[in-house]
């Protein structure tokens, strides 16, 4: 068969939906590899992505560097699908092309959108075309995989959905998150580079409104002694989520709260081990993947 996998929200970078896709890219060509007949895997990227991966057997790479809702979507991204005769795609994300009729599948991870529509892209025409790529993703798809049931009832719930549509594939965790020993150099190095110095606690992930951080910073106020611990929250600054260090402010807490930014993998791996807890005060989660990460190094969450 030839099989299409949209990855134009590929990354090794752990950001979610970027990981997920990366991780069945490199799971699917592994197996497909050991076939006696091979499937012919096609992955359309965005650069820099495209130019980055590497040459495979039975893997065909095209670039398309089409933005997510936008009008190369619907046109350019469409054309190169239809140039290649797929059998199959795989989207990742429900961002399918609306006028896509050919077979293919889709991952819907949850329906953020839907109930915490966030501050980007808050125009009608913004709203119009979620709405619409999502339920034609829903409507012509041959099969929706969900990552969890809390999500496969939403979807049942929100578009009227036939359950049997749905299968439900849960997230896996990566072999990377594991027990390290807290002695270990590696991390010692991390918590030296984020000037890490008492017992901390850590949160991993967007900055996003139904991600409740100023929540999670009032919480960390009000703790007997906040001064005895740090609070490391990761993820890049969102300039769209100003209230996130405007809370620190408001608390005085600049001395207790670190921004690290953006961490490399192995830095997470090191943090997740070396964090006295996990904290993850989410308002909605699809599925939550880090404190499952979390747990697998040991951590309570």
């Amino acid at each position: 068969m030839r099989i299409g996998l949209d990855c134009r929200i590929y990354s090794s970078k752990f950001t979610g939906l970027g990981r997920y896709t990366y991780e069945l890219v490199e799971n699917f060509t592994k197996l497909n590899g050991r076939l006696k007949n091979h499937h012919e895997l096609i992955l359309f990227f965005n650069n820099p992505e495209f130019q980055e991966f590497p040459n495979h057997p039975h893997v065909q790479k095209i670039l398309v560097n089409c933005k997510h809702y936008s009008l190369k979507e619907q046109t350019t991204f469409l054309a190169k699908l239809n140039k290649e005769k797929l059998d199959l795609v795989h989207f990742p994300h429900f961002n399918v092309p609306i006028f896509y009729n050919k077979p293919f599948t889709v991952t819907i991870h949850d329906l953020t959108l839907t109930h915490f529509p966030g501050r980007k892209m808050t125009k009608w025409y913004h709203r119009l075309a979620y709405h619409l790529t999502i339920k034609h993703a829903i409507k012509k798809s041959k099969k929706i995989i969900a990552v969890s049931n809390h999500t496969k009832e939403d979807l049942i719930k929100n578009f009227k959905i036939n359950p049997t549509k749905i299968a439900v594939i849960y997230n896996g965790i990566s072999s990377h998150f594991k027990k390290i020993p807290h002695t270990a150099s590696e991390i010692s190095k991390t918590l030296k580079k984020y000037e890490i110095t008492k017992p901390f606690l850590l949160y991993t992930g967007v900055w996003r409104n139904h991600k409740n951080l100023p929540r999670l910073i009032e919480a960390f106020k009000i703790l007997p002694d906040p001064s005895a611990l740090k609070l490391v929250i990761t993820g890049r600054p969102d300039p769209h989520y100003p209230e996130v260090k405007n809370t620190v402010k408001s608390f005085h807490l600049e001395k207790e709260i670190i921004f690290s930014g953006l961490v490399e993998e192995n830095e997470l791996v090191h943090l997740y081990n070396a964090a006295a807890i996990f904290v993850f005060p989410s308002l909605y989660e699809g599925f939550g993947l880090p404190p499952l990460e979390a747990m697998q190094c040991g951590t309570p969450v």
